[in-house]
């Protein structure tokens, strides 16, 4: 049986190249390819495996199912200056999140902030790689999605809520990004999916059974419910992430959302919002990004709990993680050969490293 340290690496430039390729074997254009693959990589450089190559095996399958289309844009639904509502019409969730983020960037240099929703949007990935991408471009980002039912109520015993990720990024004055990513549920699916691969249980306080009761076994936990973070609060911020992508895109809401890994001919019929904020527009006399470096040079030289040796600010770790994977990217086994299996089928070339697996 696997264990959690199963894995492997590959140069990330070669993994990149493996997902684009067999993204391209099914007809799906460079550019699309390339954009979806940029951001599944950059996840697991960030030590984000549960939004990296993991999820290209069902992005595949929903391209074939129909359910995932191969179109390079999403449509302008309402454009209201400084809000727009795009139809993404079951797009890859990466191309409308580029398209959403670079609009919500021209926009807010023009009047100040802007929100960009989209709805019959699919899955986008890690929440954190577009609101950098508006940080990077000097703005406050703000980025959400909502998800499928995956959480109850505090107390209760039926799915009612996503665990509807949000990132905000920060402008920083140093490399070292400003960013908090989290999903409003204790963990991601995605890390219970992993460890079910690898026949791990979960700590406790991730999940619990279809009954409602608290599991650690990773296969009860799929078949029952995410616990929401911090209880109430993480719920409640669930609940109106809902809102703000599904209610001010037009877009589905709690069950109107379908699974990712069931029913892949079905579009999965997210919604996310983007906020990017241009703080050069606020009349400030201290600049945003050296303060929110500041800050966050505070936080990691502040004193350390007994047992502690290191504090690191918000976004610091994963930065930390890409830096350390640079050169070989961390791919647990399971995927690189469900990957390599993929890649002969569809007659794609597989990198040296690979081939034995």
């Amino acid at each position: 049986m696997p264990t959690e340290n199963a894995s492997t690496t590959l140069a990330p430039e070669l993994l990149r190249s493996l997902a684009a390729s067999l993204l391209r074997a099914e007809g799906v254009s460079d550019y699309v390819a390339n954009l979806v693959a940029d951001a599944l990589v950059a996840a697991d450089q960030a030590g984000k495996a549960s939004h990296g190559v993991l999820l290209l095996p069902m992005y595949l399958e929903r391209v074939r199912a129909g359910s995932v289309s191969k179109a390079e844009f999403a449509e302008v639904a309402h454009d209201g200056k400084g809000t727009v509502v795009l139809d993404a019409k079951n797009v890859f969730g990466q191309v409308s999140a580029r398209q959403a983020s670079t609009l919500a960037i021209e926009r807010a240099r023009r009047y100040g902030l802007a929100m960009v929703t989209v709805r019959n949007a699919f899955h986008f990935g890690e929440a954190g790689y577009w609101a950098r991408q508006m940080a990077d471009a000097g703005c406050i980002g703000v980025a959400m999605a909502n998800t499928r039912p995956l959480m109850p109520a505090p107390g209760g015993a039926e799915r009612v809520l996503g665990n509807n990720p949000m990132a905000i990024a920060m402008p920083h004055a140093d490399e070292v990004p400003v960013e908090l990513d989290m999903a409003m549920s204790a963990s991601a699916m995605g890390k219970i999916r992993i460890a079910q691969g690898a026949g791990q249980d979960i700590p406790e306080g991730w999940a619990t059974d279809a009954q409602g009761t608290p599991t650690r076994n990773a296969a009860e936990a799929i078949r029952g419910m995410l616990l929401p973070a911090a209880g109430p609060k993480g719920f409640g911020l669930a609940f109106m992430i809902d809102l703000l992508c599904g209610g001010l895109s037009d877009g589905g809401v709690s069950d109107e959302i379908q699974p990712l890994y069931d029913a892949s001919s079905t579009p999965y019929n997210s919604a996310q919002a983007f906020l990017a904020i241009d703080a050069s527009q606020f009349g400030l006399q201290r600049p945003l990004d050296r303060r929110a470096t500041e800050l966050a040079s505070k936080v990691r030289l502040s004193k350390a709990a007994t047992g502690t040796t290191r504090l690191y600010s918000p976004g610091e770790i994963a930065w930390q993680c890409t830096q350390a994977n640079r050169q070989a990217c961390p791919v647990s086994l399971d995927v690189a050969r469900q990957l390599t299996e993929l890649a002969r089928a569809a007659g794609v070339s597989i990198p040296s490293d690979w081939q034995s697996l």
